[in-house]
């Protein structure tokens, strides 16, 4: 038996014990907290993303916490603090989807040439913000706006998944895009759709110095489920592409899974050795070089849609060791 003196405190840490595992099974491992302007998204009381709603011309997710605890994207233009970053392309902002051409209107860049018309994905509102024990997810309605015009090309409905993994954290993006009284034709144009740009130290080749010859390499890699890689691998077809390389001083990668039941599957795949990774099914003519410049052309005619599904997957390691073609053939078991 316990003297008397120490009954009392160990009544009081069994108490505490047991209260903390009552916790700890009503807690869910990823949680979505609405703020302002964006959605926190965190697993494990960690900070794994934010939806940027508000405030750009597209929503868009940054940061993303690798698997490694480094980011997995680069930080600026929403940051620019940071030293040995390129500062071009403002419009790649983490992970996004767009198009610059939908009817003739941009949908992709921020910075309009004299020429062009702009447009915006102006949010909409949600129809769901729930967390879980595993996965937690988002359903948000966007209206495709043309800036001098006001009008509503189209509207979409996407839902994001953010999954809770053993090989690493997952997010799911799928979209349908329906058409309001028009046809909506997303033109043949390389600059789309589903898109993320990686980390400065995943590139595959660094900037060139002023006056050299020569592109210096990078540590970054890219590898397509058909074998193509680092500067092969752009334009052309695959289920699958993965960029890997150095982050924070570990190996970590993501890979984008493009759905069969895509529209044009297997997609193209828009990927730079300068960190752009995007998968575009609408721009055959430039990356086939076909004549035809309208090859690439896909309408969703009046009132109808069309549905986009892909899935990131975050990773240690390179594609061998993530064993990113074993976590593809999951994702296409599991979503239908």
């Amino acid at each position: 038996m316990f003297p008397s003196s120490l009954r009392r405190p160990l009544t009081v840490l069994s108490t505490l014990a047991f209260t903390f595992t009552l916790t700890s099974l009503s807690f869910a491992a990823v949680e979505l907290k609405q703020e302002a302007e964006q959605v926190r998204v965190e697993i494990d009381g960690h900070l794994f993303t934010e939806y940027h709603f508000a405030g750009a011309r597209r929503p868009y997710l940054y940061p993303i916490i690798g698997p490694t605890g480094g980011t997995m994207t680069r930080h600026w233009p929403l940051e620019d603090d940071l030293p040995n970053e390129a500062h071009d392309h403002p419009h790649h902002k983490g992970l996004w989807y767009g198009h610059r051409n939908v009817n003739g209107v941009e949908f992709w860049g921020d910075v309009l040439q004299p020429n062009e018309t702009g447009g915006q994905m102006i949010h909409d509102g949600f129809l769901e913000i729930q967390g879980g024990e595993q996965q937690g997810s988002l359903r948000a309605k966007n209206k495709w706006v043309v800036d001098n015009t006001g009008e509503v090309i189209c509207t979409d409905e996407r839902t994001l998944r953010f999954t809770k993994d053993p090989g690493g954290p997952m997010i799911d993006f799928e979209i349908t895009i329906k058409a309001g009284p028009k046809d909506v034709v997303f033109e043949d144009d390389k600059d789309g759709c589903m898109s993320i740009r990686v980390p400065e130290t995943m590139r595959v080749e660094l900037p060139r110095p002023k006056g050299a010859k020569v592109t210096p390499h990078g540590e970054g890699h890219i590898v397509t489920s058909e074998g193509k890689q680092d500067l092969a691998a752009w334009g052309t077809r695959a289920n699958w592409c993965d960029y890997y390389g150095p982050v924070d001083g570990q190996t970590a990668g993501v890979a984008m899974f493009d759905h069969p039941g895509n529209p044009r599957h297997p997609t193209w795949w828009h990927v730079r050795t300068y960190g752009l990774f995007s998968a575009n099914p609408f721009g055959q003519s430039m990356f086939e070089k076909l004549p035809d410049k309208h090859a690439g052309d896909f309408t969703i005619p009046a009132g109808q849609s069309s549905t986009f599904r892909y899935r990131f997957y975050f990773h240690p390691g390179d594609t061998e060791k993530a064993k990113v073609a074993e976590h593809y053939a999951a994702y296409v078991s599991s979503v239908k």
